[in-house]
Protein backbone atom coordinates (compact mmCIF):
# COMPACT_ATOMS: atom_id res chain seq x y z
CA UNK A 1 0.00 0.00 0.00
CA UNK A 2 1.43 3.37 -1.01
CA UNK A 3 1.53 6.39 1.30
CA UNK A 4 -1.04 8.14 -0.90
CA UNK A 5 -3.51 5.25 -0.64
CA UNK A 6 -2.93 5.04 3.11
CA UNK A 7 -3.79 8.72 3.46
CA UNK A 8 -6.97 8.23 1.44
CA UNK A 9 -8.05 5.31 3.64
CA UNK A 10 -7.40 7.35 6.78
CA UNK A 11 -9.58 10.13 5.40
CA UNK A 12 -12.41 7.65 4.90
CA UNK A 13 -12.09 6.55 8.51
CA UNK A 14 -12.39 10.13 9.78
CA UNK A 15 -16.18 10.18 9.44
CA UNK A 16 -16.41 7.25 11.89
CA UNK A 17 -13.72 8.32 14.33
CA UNK A 18 -14.50 12.02 14.67
CA UNK A 19 -17.75 13.47 15.96
CA UNK A 20 -17.26 16.67 13.99
CA UNK A 21 -20.55 18.25 14.96
CA UNK A 22 -19.77 18.62 18.66
CA UNK A 23 -16.38 20.37 18.63
CA UNK A 24 -12.74 19.55 18.03
CA UNK A 25 -13.14 16.37 20.06
CA UNK A 26 -11.51 13.12 18.93
CA UNK A 27 -13.53 10.04 19.69
CA UNK A 28 -10.93 7.74 21.16
CA UNK A 29 -13.05 5.32 23.13
CA UNK A 30 -14.04 1.73 22.50
CA UNK A 31 -13.44 1.94 18.75
CA UNK A 32 -9.87 3.14 19.27
CA UNK A 33 -9.22 0.42 21.84
CA UNK A 34 -10.54 -2.18 19.46
CA UNK A 35 -8.15 -1.07 16.74
CA UNK A 36 -5.11 -1.09 19.02
CA UNK A 37 -4.22 -4.65 17.95
CA UNK A 38 -4.84 -4.06 14.24
CA UNK A 39 -2.25 -3.72 11.48
CA UNK A 40 -2.48 0.05 11.83
CA UNK A 41 -1.13 -0.16 15.37
CA UNK A 42 1.87 -2.26 14.33
CA UNK A 43 2.96 -0.17 11.36
CA UNK A 44 6.74 0.59 11.41
CA UNK A 45 7.33 3.82 13.34
CA UNK A 46 9.39 5.48 10.59
CA UNK A 47 6.69 4.87 7.97
CA UNK A 48 3.91 5.82 10.36
CA UNK A 49 5.58 9.10 11.26
CA UNK A 50 6.10 9.98 7.60
CA UNK A 51 2.43 9.29 6.83
CA UNK A 52 1.19 11.32 9.79
CA UNK A 53 3.52 14.24 9.05
CA UNK A 54 2.23 14.36 5.47
CA UNK A 55 -1.39 14.23 6.59
CA UNK A 56 -0.81 17.03 9.10
CA UNK A 57 0.82 19.17 6.40
CA UNK A 58 -1.79 18.46 3.73
CA UNK A 59 -4.88 18.85 5.91
CA UNK A 60 -4.02 22.30 7.22
CA UNK A 61 -7.52 23.81 7.21
CA UNK A 62 -10.93 22.80 8.51
CA UNK A 63 -13.05 20.86 7.64
CA UNK A 64 -10.41 18.62 6.03
CA UNK A 65 -8.28 18.86 9.19
CA UNK A 66 -10.62 16.39 10.86
CA UNK A 67 -8.42 13.71 9.26
CA UNK A 68 -5.66 14.76 11.67
CA UNK A 69 -8.08 14.36 14.57
CA UNK A 70 -9.09 10.97 13.19
CA UNK A 71 -5.49 9.78 13.29
CA UNK A 72 -5.31 10.53 17.00
CA UNK A 73 -8.33 8.28 17.52
CA UNK A 74 -6.91 5.17 15.88
CA UNK A 75 -4.85 3.83 18.78
CA UNK A 76 -2.48 4.89 21.53
CA UNK A 77 0.71 4.81 19.44
CA UNK A 78 -0.90 7.00 16.77
CA UNK A 79 -2.19 9.37 19.39
CA UNK A 80 1.24 9.85 20.93
CA UNK A 81 2.81 10.53 17.54
CA UNK A 82 0.11 13.01 16.56
CA UNK A 83 0.61 14.88 19.84
CA UNK A 84 4.29 15.25 18.92
CA UNK A 85 3.60 16.31 15.34
CA UNK A 86 0.76 18.77 15.90
CA UNK A 87 2.20 21.96 17.37
CA UNK A 88 0.48 24.47 19.63
CA UNK A 89 -1.41 27.43 18.10
CA UNK A 90 1.52 29.66 19.07
CA UNK A 91 3.71 27.83 16.54
CA UNK A 92 1.31 26.29 14.01
CA UNK A 93 -1.36 29.04 13.96
CA UNK A 94 -3.92 26.20 13.92
CA UNK A 95 -6.61 24.98 16.31
CA UNK A 96 -6.82 21.20 16.08
CA UNK A 97 -7.77 19.54 19.37
CA UNK A 98 -9.97 20.72 22.29
CA UNK A 99 -6.90 21.74 24.29
CA UNK A 100 -6.10 24.28 21.55
CA UNK A 101 -8.77 26.64 22.92
CA UNK A 102 -6.89 26.74 26.24
CA UNK A 103 -3.47 27.38 24.66
CA UNK A 104 -2.11 30.86 23.77
CA UNK A 105 -2.61 32.02 20.20
CA UNK A 106 0.08 32.86 17.61
CA UNK A 107 2.63 35.56 18.40
CA UNK A 108 2.84 37.38 15.06
CA UNK A 109 -0.73 37.47 13.77
CA UNK A 110 -4.27 37.72 15.10
CA UNK A 111 -6.23 34.46 14.90
CA UNK A 112 -9.55 35.41 13.34
CA UNK A 113 -12.75 34.11 14.96
CA UNK A 114 -16.34 35.26 15.25
CA UNK A 115 -19.18 35.02 17.75
CA UNK A 116 -22.85 34.39 16.95
CA UNK A 117 -25.44 35.53 19.48
CA UNK A 118 -28.78 33.79 19.94
CA UNK A 119 -31.10 36.22 21.73
CA UNK A 120 -33.93 33.70 22.14
CA UNK A 121 -32.00 31.36 24.44
CA UNK A 122 -29.30 33.83 25.62
CA UNK A 123 -26.49 31.75 24.17
CA UNK A 124 -23.25 32.64 22.40
CA UNK A 125 -21.23 30.51 19.99
CA UNK A 126 -17.55 30.97 19.10
CA UNK A 127 -16.31 29.87 15.66
CA UNK A 128 -12.92 29.82 14.01
CA UNK A 129 -13.01 31.79 10.77
CA UNK A 130 -12.16 29.57 7.80
CA UNK A 131 -11.72 32.44 5.32
CA UNK A 132 -11.08 36.16 5.50
CA UNK A 133 -14.73 36.76 4.59
CA UNK A 134 -17.28 37.36 7.34
CA UNK A 135 -19.86 35.07 5.75
CA UNK A 136 -18.31 31.60 6.14
CA UNK A 137 -19.88 29.12 8.55
CA UNK A 138 -16.67 28.68 10.51
CA UNK A 139 -15.49 25.84 12.74
CA UNK A 140 -17.29 25.59 16.09
CA UNK A 141 -15.00 26.08 19.10
CA UNK A 142 -16.93 27.04 22.24
CA UNK A 143 -20.43 27.86 23.47
CA UNK A 144 -21.69 29.92 26.40
CA UNK A 145 -25.06 30.26 28.08
CA UNK A 146 -26.16 33.17 30.23
CA UNK A 147 -27.65 32.35 33.63
CA UNK A 148 -29.13 35.23 35.64
CA UNK A 149 -28.94 35.02 39.42
CA UNK A 150 -30.27 37.39 42.12
CA UNK A 151 -26.92 39.09 42.74
CA UNK A 152 -24.81 38.17 39.70
CA UNK A 153 -24.77 36.69 36.21
CA UNK A 154 -22.93 33.54 35.11
CA UNK A 155 -21.85 32.64 31.60
CA UNK A 156 -21.22 28.87 31.51
CA UNK A 157 -18.65 27.99 28.80
CA UNK A 158 -18.55 24.50 27.26
CA UNK A 159 -17.02 22.60 24.36
CA UNK A 160 -20.45 21.47 23.13
CA UNK A 161 -23.28 23.63 21.82
CA UNK A 162 -26.06 21.30 22.94
CA UNK A 163 -25.10 20.90 26.61
CA UNK A 164 -24.26 24.26 28.20
CA UNK A 165 -24.46 23.46 31.91
CA UNK A 166 -21.80 23.30 34.59
CA UNK A 167 -22.58 19.62 35.18
CA UNK A 168 -21.65 18.84 31.57
CA UNK A 169 -18.54 16.80 30.80
CA UNK A 170 -17.68 19.49 28.24
CA UNK A 171 -17.66 22.31 30.82
CA UNK A 172 -14.38 24.26 30.60
CA UNK A 173 -15.03 27.40 32.65
CA UNK A 174 -17.30 30.34 33.34
CA UNK A 175 -17.54 34.12 33.53
CA UNK A 176 -19.20 35.68 36.59
CA UNK A 177 -20.27 39.32 36.92
CA UNK A 178 -21.28 41.45 39.86
CA UNK A 179 -24.78 42.94 40.17
CA UNK A 180 -23.90 46.15 38.28
CA UNK A 181 -22.06 44.39 35.46
CA UNK A 182 -18.88 46.38 36.14
CA UNK A 183 -16.62 43.65 37.50
CA UNK A 184 -16.14 40.13 36.15
CA UNK A 185 -14.09 37.09 37.06
CA UNK A 186 -13.07 34.39 34.59
CA UNK A 187 -12.87 30.90 36.10
CA UNK A 188 -11.12 27.93 34.51
CA UNK A 189 -12.36 24.40 35.22
CA UNK A 190 -8.80 23.12 35.55
CA UNK A 191 -5.65 24.69 37.02
CA UNK A 192 -3.93 26.89 34.39
CA UNK A 193 -0.53 26.41 36.02
CA UNK A 194 1.13 24.77 39.01
CA UNK A 195 0.14 26.35 42.30
CA UNK A 196 -3.26 27.59 41.10
CA UNK A 197 -5.81 28.09 43.85
CA UNK A 198 -9.33 26.72 43.48
CA UNK A 199 -12.31 28.69 44.76
CA UNK A 200 -15.26 27.25 46.57
CA UNK A 201 -18.87 28.36 46.30
CA UNK A 202 -22.34 27.14 47.09
CA UNK A 203 -22.93 26.34 43.43
CA UNK A 204 -19.79 24.19 43.33
CA UNK A 205 -20.78 22.30 46.47
CA UNK A 206 -24.31 21.71 45.19
CA UNK A 207 -22.94 20.41 41.91
CA UNK A 208 -20.71 17.96 43.77
CA UNK A 209 -23.70 16.73 45.77
CA UNK A 210 -25.83 16.26 42.65
CA UNK A 211 -23.04 14.89 40.52
CA UNK A 212 -24.02 11.96 38.35
CA UNK A 213 -20.74 11.16 36.61
CA UNK A 214 -17.27 11.17 38.21
CA UNK A 215 -15.89 12.51 34.90
CA UNK A 216 -17.44 15.96 35.44
CA UNK A 217 -14.84 18.65 36.10
CA UNK A 218 -15.72 20.78 39.11
CA UNK A 219 -12.84 23.24 39.49
CA UNK A 220 -13.12 27.03 39.78
CA UNK A 221 -9.69 28.57 39.21
CA UNK A 222 -9.70 32.36 38.74
CA UNK A 223 -7.59 33.23 35.70
CA UNK A 224 -8.66 36.81 34.93
CA UNK A 225 -10.42 39.82 36.45
CA UNK A 226 -12.20 42.34 34.23
CA UNK A 227 -13.37 45.77 35.38
CA UNK A 228 -15.26 48.55 33.61
CA UNK A 229 -14.87 52.15 34.69
CA UNK A 230 -17.99 53.65 36.26
CA UNK A 231 -19.68 56.42 34.28
CA UNK A 232 -20.69 58.57 37.24
CA UNK A 233 -21.55 61.69 35.23
CA UNK A 234 -23.47 59.77 32.57
CA UNK A 235 -21.47 61.29 29.71
CA UNK A 236 -21.60 59.58 26.33
CA UNK A 237 -18.44 57.94 25.09
CA UNK A 238 -16.58 54.63 24.76
CA UNK A 239 -16.34 52.24 27.66
CA UNK A 240 -13.08 51.97 29.57
CA UNK A 241 -12.04 48.49 30.65
CA UNK A 242 -9.10 46.74 32.23
CA UNK A 243 -8.26 43.03 32.38
CA UNK A 244 -5.87 41.54 34.91
CA UNK A 245 -4.73 38.19 33.53
CA UNK A 246 -3.90 36.40 36.79
CA UNK A 247 -2.50 33.31 35.06
CA UNK A 248 -0.35 35.18 32.49
CA UNK A 249 2.86 36.94 33.59
CA UNK A 250 3.52 40.46 32.34
CA UNK A 251 6.81 39.23 30.87
CA UNK A 252 4.90 37.06 28.37
CA UNK A 253 4.66 39.96 25.90
CA UNK A 254 8.41 40.52 25.92
CA UNK A 255 10.66 38.82 23.33
CA UNK A 256 11.19 35.28 24.59
CA UNK A 257 8.46 35.66 27.19
CA UNK A 258 6.43 32.57 28.06
CA UNK A 259 2.76 32.13 28.98
CA UNK A 260 1.32 28.97 30.63
CA UNK A 261 0.45 26.40 27.96
CA UNK A 262 -1.66 23.42 29.14
CA UNK A 263 -1.15 20.16 27.28
CA UNK A 264 -4.45 18.38 27.89
CA UNK A 265 -8.01 18.92 29.04
CA UNK A 266 -8.79 16.60 31.92
CA UNK A 267 -12.27 15.07 31.97
CA UNK A 268 -11.49 12.97 35.01
CA UNK A 269 -10.53 15.87 37.19
CA UNK A 270 -12.48 14.81 40.28
CA UNK A 271 -9.47 12.73 41.32
CA UNK A 272 -7.02 15.57 40.80
CA UNK A 273 -9.03 18.44 42.31
CA UNK A 274 -8.92 18.94 46.08
CA UNK A 275 -12.09 17.89 47.85
CA UNK A 276 -14.46 20.61 48.95
CA UNK A 277 -16.05 20.57 52.41
CA UNK A 278 -19.84 20.49 52.39
CA UNK A 279 -20.86 23.26 54.76
CA UNK A 280 -22.69 26.56 54.51
CA UNK A 281 -20.85 29.85 54.43
CA UNK A 282 -22.14 33.26 55.45
CA UNK A 283 -22.62 34.25 51.83
CA UNK A 284 -24.21 31.75 49.47
CA UNK A 285 -23.13 33.62 46.36
CA UNK A 286 -19.65 34.71 47.33
CA UNK A 287 -16.67 32.85 45.92
CA UNK A 288 -13.62 32.91 48.17
CA UNK A 289 -10.12 31.62 47.64
CA UNK A 290 -9.66 28.32 49.40
CA UNK A 291 -5.97 28.73 50.22
CA UNK A 292 -5.48 32.49 50.30
CA UNK A 293 -5.72 35.26 47.69
CA UNK A 294 -3.76 35.29 44.46
CA UNK A 295 -1.94 38.49 45.37
CA UNK A 296 1.42 37.08 44.40
CA UNK A 297 0.24 36.22 40.89
CA UNK A 298 -1.68 39.46 40.37
CA UNK A 299 1.30 41.65 41.32
CA UNK A 300 3.26 40.36 38.32
CA UNK A 301 0.27 39.58 36.11
CA UNK A 302 -0.31 40.89 32.62
CA UNK A 303 -2.69 43.86 32.59
CA UNK A 304 -4.69 44.65 29.44
CA UNK A 305 -6.47 47.95 28.83
CA UNK A 306 -8.69 49.08 26.00
CA UNK A 307 -7.03 51.18 23.32
CA UNK A 308 -8.37 54.74 23.40
CA UNK A 309 -10.39 55.60 20.27
CA UNK A 310 -10.16 58.95 18.51
CA UNK A 311 -13.02 61.27 17.70
CA UNK A 312 -13.81 61.54 13.98
CA UNK A 313 -15.19 65.00 13.19
CA UNK A 314 -16.74 64.07 9.84
CA UNK A 315 -18.40 60.89 11.08
CA UNK A 316 -19.17 62.39 14.50
CA UNK A 317 -18.24 59.22 16.33
CA UNK A 318 -15.39 57.50 18.15
CA UNK A 319 -13.20 55.44 15.82
CA UNK A 320 -10.64 52.63 16.03
CA UNK A 321 -8.80 50.98 13.16
CA UNK A 322 -10.01 47.37 13.04
CA UNK A 323 -8.52 46.86 9.55
CA UNK A 324 -11.89 45.95 8.05
CA UNK A 325 -12.84 43.40 10.69
CA UNK A 326 -15.56 45.59 12.27
CA UNK A 327 -18.25 47.30 10.21
CA UNK A 328 -20.94 48.43 12.69
CA UNK A 329 -20.46 51.14 15.33
CA UNK A 330 -21.21 49.83 18.82
CA UNK A 331 -20.33 50.61 22.42
CA UNK A 332 -19.29 46.95 22.68
CA UNK A 333 -16.40 47.33 20.21
CA UNK A 334 -12.92 47.36 21.73
CA UNK A 335 -9.23 46.64 21.23
CA UNK A 336 -7.03 45.49 24.11
CA UNK A 337 -3.31 46.19 24.42
CA UNK A 338 -0.82 45.50 27.21
CA UNK A 339 -0.67 48.22 29.83
CA UNK A 340 2.83 49.41 30.84
CA UNK A 341 2.37 49.18 34.60
CA UNK A 342 6.00 50.00 35.31
CA UNK A 343 8.37 51.91 33.06
CA UNK A 344 7.83 53.49 29.64
CA UNK A 345 5.67 51.93 26.95
CA UNK A 346 7.47 49.97 24.25
CA UNK A 347 6.47 48.55 20.85
CA UNK A 348 5.01 45.47 22.55
CA UNK A 349 2.47 47.72 24.29
CA UNK A 350 1.10 48.97 20.96
CA UNK A 351 0.36 45.50 19.60
CA UNK A 352 -3.35 44.60 19.74
CA UNK A 353 -3.77 41.37 21.73
CA UNK A 354 -7.56 41.10 21.46
CA UNK A 355 -10.09 42.95 19.34
CA UNK A 356 -13.85 42.53 19.32
CA UNK A 357 -16.49 44.28 17.23
CA UNK A 358 -19.88 44.15 15.63
CA UNK A 359 -20.48 43.23 11.99
CA UNK A 360 -24.19 42.36 12.08
CA UNK A 361 -27.25 42.31 14.30
CA UNK A 362 -26.06 39.20 16.15
CA UNK A 363 -22.64 38.66 14.59
CA UNK A 364 -19.33 39.84 16.08
CA UNK A 365 -15.68 39.28 15.19
CA UNK A 366 -13.13 38.20 17.80
CA UNK A 367 -9.42 38.23 16.92
CA UNK A 368 -6.76 37.30 19.46
CA UNK A 369 -3.07 36.50 19.74
CA UNK A 370 -0.38 35.43 22.20
CA UNK A 371 -0.28 35.39 25.22
CA UNK A 372 -4.02 34.76 25.72
CA UNK A 373 -6.07 31.75 24.61
CA UNK A 374 -9.35 31.45 22.72
CA UNK A 375 -11.10 30.55 25.99
CA UNK A 376 -9.77 33.64 27.77
CA UNK A 377 -10.54 35.89 24.79
CA UNK A 378 -14.09 34.49 24.51
CA UNK A 379 -14.74 35.10 28.22
CA UNK A 380 -13.49 38.70 27.97
CA UNK A 381 -15.74 39.33 24.97
CA UNK A 382 -18.74 37.86 26.82
CA UNK A 383 -18.27 40.56 29.47
CA UNK A 384 -18.97 43.17 26.78
CA UNK A 385 -22.42 41.64 26.14
CA UNK A 386 -23.51 41.94 29.76
CA UNK A 387 -25.76 44.84 30.78
CA UNK A 388 -23.80 47.59 32.54
CA UNK A 389 -26.12 49.74 34.63
CA UNK A 390 -23.38 52.03 35.92
CA UNK A 391 -21.32 52.34 32.71
CA UNK A 392 -23.82 53.41 30.08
Amino acid sequence: MTIKSMIQEIRLRSSRVVQDGSSLVAAAGDEADGMSQSCWAHMPQELLREVLVRIEALESEWPSRKSVVACAGVCRSWRLLIKEIVKTPEISVKLTFPISVKQPGPRDILLQCFIRRNRSNQSYYLYLGLTSALTDKGKFLLAAHKWRRPTCTDYIITLQADDMTKSSCSYVGKLRSNFFGTKFTVYDAQPPHAGSRMTKSRSTRLMNLKQVSPRVPAGNFPVAHISYELNVLGTRGPRRMQCVMDSVPASAIEPGGVAPTPTEISLTSMDSFPSLPFFRTKSNNAESIQSGPLVGHRDGALVLRNKSPRWHEQLQCWCLNFHGRVTVASVKNFQLVASPETGPAGPQHEKVILQFGKVGKDLFTMDYRYPISAFQAFAICLSSFDTKIACE
